[in-house]
């Protein structure tokens, strides 16, 4: 993997526990970034995020922190700030099904808690180094989900696929 320089980049973290949130903070400075915002809730979050404009967002998902909450208003609410930002959902839950779920809501990518600042680092650099096109069908709007590249005069698309910013 490419090295990604993280001096430029913007970054929120939405996490209920304040350990968690300063580790973050900590390990991406440590990285390299400068401009590192961190609150304890997802409607604090919202409001930040509105304010701000972050590159990328870093959102709990936990008992007591609707994270899928905050991502959907993120992606889905008319006054949002920027609906393709890269959203990392962070959660120590890791069953198929709820990784599903948040890939289902518009997640860019899932971390799974406890972190390593290794691993935080990979997904930062994925979502700044490998942007995915973002795909509206349905009641779908995120990055497209499919990583594999495809062969063919339909690769990439699906029947009723649209991809966001195509004519």
């Amino acid at each position: 993997m490419q090295n990604i320089d993280l001096s430029n980049l913007s970054v929120l973290i939405i996490d209920k526990n304040p350990l968690l949130r300063t580790v973050f903070r900590q390990v991406l400075r440590e990285l390299g970034a400068t401009d590192v915002e961190v609150v304890s809730n997802p409607d604090t979050g919202f409001e930040t995020f509105q304010s701000q404009n972050p590159d990328v967002v870093l959102i709990d998902w936990s008992p007591g922190c609707d994270g899928l909450d905050l991502l959907g208003r993120i992606r889905n609410d008319p006054e949002s700030a920027n609906p393709y930002v890269p959203v990392i959902i962070t959660s120590a839950n890791t069953e198929a099904e709820a990784v599903v779920s948040a890939r289902d809501m518009g997640m860019s990518e899932f971390l799974a808690k406890p972190v390593s600042a290794e691993a935080l680092y990979r997904r930062i650099a994925r979502v700044v180094w490998e942007p995915r096109a973002f795909i509206k069908t349905g009641a779908f709007f995120g990055p497209d989900r499919r990583r594999r590249a495809m062969d063919g005069p339909t690769a990439g698309r699906r029947e009723g696929d649209q991809v966001a910013g195509a004519a």
